[in-house]
C-alpha cells in the first residue's frame, strides 16, 4: 500500500501539533541556513509581516549543492522534536526551485485546496 499523497502547507501552518507526526508534507521556503555537519536546513517564509521558518533534516536528500536565499520546495514527514520549533521535516525530495513567482504558487495551492474541497463536498452530497 502507498503512503498518503502529501499535501501542501504553507509554512505558517506548520506548527506543533498541527500536523500529526509522520504526516507526508510539501512546503516551501528561503533556504536561509544550511549545517552539512547536522544534516540540516532551515527555510523561511514572509507572511502577514511575520517571518516562519521550518526545519528541515536533510540526511536523505545529501549531498546536494544548497544555495543560500533561493527558493526550495520539500517534501517529507513531519516529525516532533524537543527543539525550539517544535516540528522538523524529513526531507525526502528537496529541490531548488528559484525563480518561481511565489504569488502564484500560494494562489496554485490556494486554489488546489478550494478544487478538493468541493470535490470532497460534491463526494458527501451524492453518497447520501
Amino acid at each position: 500500500m502507498f503512503p498518503a499523497t502529501a499535501v501542501y502547507h504553507f509554512p505558517w501552518e506548520i506548527q506543533p501539533g498541527a500536523i500529526p507526526e509522520g504526516a507526508s508534507v510539501r512546503t516551501f521556503g528561503r533556504l536561509t541556513c544550511y549545517r552539512p555537519e547536522e544534516s540540516k536546513a532551515i527555510l523561511s517564509s514572509h507572511h502577514s509581516s511575520m517571518k516562519y521558518q521550518v526545519s528541515v533534516r536533510t540526511s536523505y536528500v545529501e549531498p546536494f549543492n544548497p544555495i543560500c536565499g533561493a527558493l526550495y520546495i520539500v517534501l517529507g514527514e513531519v516529525e516532533n522534536t524537543e527543539e525550539r520549533s517544535g516540528v522538523m521535516l524529513q526531507a525526502r525530495v528537496m529541490n531548488c526551485v528559484d525563480g518561481v513567482d511565489l504569488a502564484l504558487l500560494q494562489k496554485a495551492i490556494n486554489d488546489q485546496r478550494s478544487f478538493l474541497q468541493e470535490r470532497e463536498d460534491d463526494k458527501g452530497s451524492t453518497s447520501g
